[in-house]
């Protein structure tokens, strides 16, 4: 009896132990430490910079020319991103979202292609497909939604990826549950944060986590 009860309390203290390291390979971790460019990659001489924390693209007094990409250097699968968003500027085109399960394009090399969460005006917290189908796979209610965006002000952004199944939301509502019906598209890689060519906007990010799903 007594070799049967230290079995059963070494197998308790094992099963625990086996759960706490699973809890901390799952914890949330900082993507960007509010100081520098570490870990990430992209035009850091004229279009993305960082101030009081925030990593931010783009300029309000000069039309950005074409899409620019602030990409991680690590792929990512499954997981649970967080970060907050803040979209401003009054002329042009004023758009941002956040790339992931990307790469990096060759031509031309600052584009990239995959899925986007997208924000900006008619486009807000929906699901793009970026150089690839080119296209908006599903959005949420256009009215609906512009109850829960805070315009020209900071919005929290969720992008949860698990499987094919991608769920996106905004200030704590749900936008957006899509499954990939198509098996050849790709479900590993490059987290990137945007600004839209064609408008003088800036897009600012800050306290930016991610949960990886194992």
């Amino acid at each position: 009896m007594k070799n049967l009860l230290l079995t059963l309390s070494l197998f308790y203290f094992f099963s625990l132990a086996c759960q706490n390291q699973n809890s901390e390979e799952t914890q949330p971790i900082s993507l960007f430490d509010g100081k520098t460019f570490n870990g990430w990659e992209g035009d850091t001489l004229s279009t993305w910079r960082i101030e009081n924390g925030e990593l931010i693209g783009g300029s309000l007094t000069e039309t950005v020319p074409h899409n620019e990409f602030l990409c991680t250097t690590k792929t990512y699968d499954n997981f649970i991103l967080n970060l907050k968003i803040k979209l401003t500027g009054d002329e042009g085109f004023i758009n941002s979202g956040i790339q992931f399960r990307s790469i990096r394009l060759d031509e031309p090399p600052y584009e990239m292609r995959g899925y986007q969460a997208d924000f900006g005006e008619n486009y807000w917290a929906g699901l793009y497909d970026e150089s690839r189908r080119d296209s908006t796979l599903i959005a949420p209610d256009s009215v609906q939604v512009l109850e829960w965006i805070k315009i020209n002000d900071w919005n929290d952004y969720t992008v949860h990826a698990e499987g094919r199944r991608i769920r996106l939301y905004v200030n704590g509502h749900q936008t957006v549950d899509y499954t990939e019906a198509d098996e050849s598209i790709p479900q590993k890689g490059l987290i990137g944060l945007q600004i839209h060519g064609g408008g003088k906007a800036e897009a600012a990010f800050k306290d930016i986590t991610i949960q990886e799903i194992h």
